[in-house]
């Protein structure tokens, strides 16, 4: 028996699938109003469906649990191992009369005859109170006398959930409102069994941007996938919380914390929640921003490749182009996208490219006539510049000794030699901050390597 007054809740997924956001942000919504109450929180594996529940995805929903910092106090409990506590009530159902043994004929092939339990409606209504929809009502005489169970050893979910329900002492079913219509079938069993009615809340669906169920083709869906894309757990964590639930203020970025101690029920929508992987990603950021350096260094490292991490400047380069990856991502992930498009090799390595590279695009020269020999003479023009400053130069000296130059010959037509020099590339940072990141000896040694291209 359960402590009288104490909040009980559950999280009951179904191990045919990974843990996707929807069911994440159940659970979730069953943690915080649990923790908020100072209650406890149930794990039921529904796993009634053994044809489709595998322990991969068992195990996935427990990992992906512990990943999002969503615990639980008991359980994980399994409906397969629990078939005699269900058999116990269906008999004594059947023996009140309140349900019946049926042999009916397969409707998919008429030769066959299979047993089905059905309970025998009363054909009444029933209402119940929601904390989020309110006062709601259903007539249950459309649901006629409909089946809970294949036999005696073979419960449906709307028996089972009840059951366990029941068993465990649950207070509050905190569900997704897709399963407001199964409510009705339930609250009958919960009679016929004596169980008391818990109090329900059934909060509004994720729904794409087009309004229609959110799934695979709208993109990922599975928390495991935002996970290998490089999302931090608070971050989507955070997000959706406010998929559904506002807290009444500007306050967009919280802690798991400040979540448990905002959340109520009364700030949740009815209306589905679209959801916006923009605002995902502006909050990942947000996220990122609030991390120590050491713990960002450490998730910086795992998207990394092997390549760069054996690179013999390594360990003195990551250290300055840490605030620059910060500044550029929004996930972890997108490190990645970094090395793909070569984004962070020209910090460790010199680059490649073509010398006529180094020529600015139009655009950028302002009528001015630019051709390679004259951008071999800026290039020389730089590195006496360069070579006089100390070998610990910063951006700032950097920017300083070099700004009054290209003011005078092209501001566009000095900068793009320079930057391209120092990276190959035609996107990247400024060439004051490349220089200081690769340091004195190597940036003269790249301007001369170019030099040496134009010949």
């Amino acid at each position: 028996m359960t402590e009288k007054g104490k909040v009980i809740t559950r999280f009951p997924p179904s191990p045919t699938g990974f843990l996707h956001i929807g069911r994440a942000r159940t659970a979730l919504f069953n943690y915080l109003f649990t923790r908020k109450n100072g209650g406890e929180m149930i794990f039921r594996l529904e796993d009634t469906d053994q044809a489709r529940s595998t322990k991969k995805f068992e195990d996935n929903i427990i990992e992906s649990l512990a990943w999002l910092g969503i615990s639980y106090d008991q359980g994980p409990f399994r409906q397969s191992e629990r078939t005699e506590m269900y058999k116990k009530y269906l008999k004594q159902i059947i023996d009140a009369g309140l349900a019946y043994t049926s042999i009916e004929t397969d409707p998919n092939d008429p030769k066959i005859s299979k047993e089905v339990i059905r309970f025998k409606n009363p054909n009444k209504k029933v209402q119940f109170s929601d904390l989020v929809r309110g006062e709601i009502e259903f007539d249950t005489t459309d649901l006629k006398d409909f089946v809970i169970a294949r036999n005696i050893n073979d419960p449906l979910y709307h028996f089972t959930v009840v059951v366990d329900d029941f068993e465990m002492g649950v207070t509050h079913v905190i569900r997704g409102d897709d399963h407001i219509s199964n409510t009705p079938r339930q609250i009958l069993i919960q009679e016929a069994i004596d169980a008391p009615r818990p109090i329900y809340a059934h909060i509004p669906l994720i729904l794409a941007p087009d309004r229609s169920k959110l799934s695979g083709r709208h993109g990922a869906v599975g928390v495991t996938e935002y996970r290998e894309l490089g999302y931090l757990p608070e971050a989507l964590i955070n997000y959706l919380a406010l998929l559904g639930w506002n807290p009444g203020t500007d306050k967009e970025v919280f802690t798991m914390e400040e979540l448990t101690a905002e959340f109520d029920f009364s700030a949740v929508q009815k209306g589905g929640a679209i959801f916006d992987l923009t605002k995902l990603k502006w909050l990942n950021k947000e996220h990122m921003k609030l991390m120590p350096e050491d713990k960002f260094e450490m998730e910086v490292m795992k998207y990394l490749s092997e390549e760069i991490k054996t690179e013999a400047k390594f360990s003195m380069i990551l250290p300055k182009i840490l605030p620059l990856i910060k500044e550029r991502i929004s996930t972890f992930g997108e490190i990645k996208e970094m090395a793909e498009k070569e984004e962070l090799q020209y910090f460790f390595s010199m680059p490649e490219y073509a010398p006529e590279s180094l020529l600015c695009p139009p655009k950028f020269r302002k009528d001015k006539v630019v051709d390679l020999s004259s951008i071999k003479a800026i290039l020389s023009d730089l590195k006496a510049l360069i070579e006089p400053l100390k070998e610990d130069f910063d951006q700032s000296i950097i920017k300083d000794t070099i700004w009054p130059y290209a003011e005078e010959r092209g501001r566009g037509i000095v900068l793009w030699a320079m930057r391209y020099a120092l990276s190959g590339q035609e996107k990247s940072p400024d060439p004051f901050t490349l220089a200081s990141v690769i340091g004195k000896t190597e940036t003269l040694k790249r301007l001369e390597n170019a030099i040496q291209k134009i010949k």
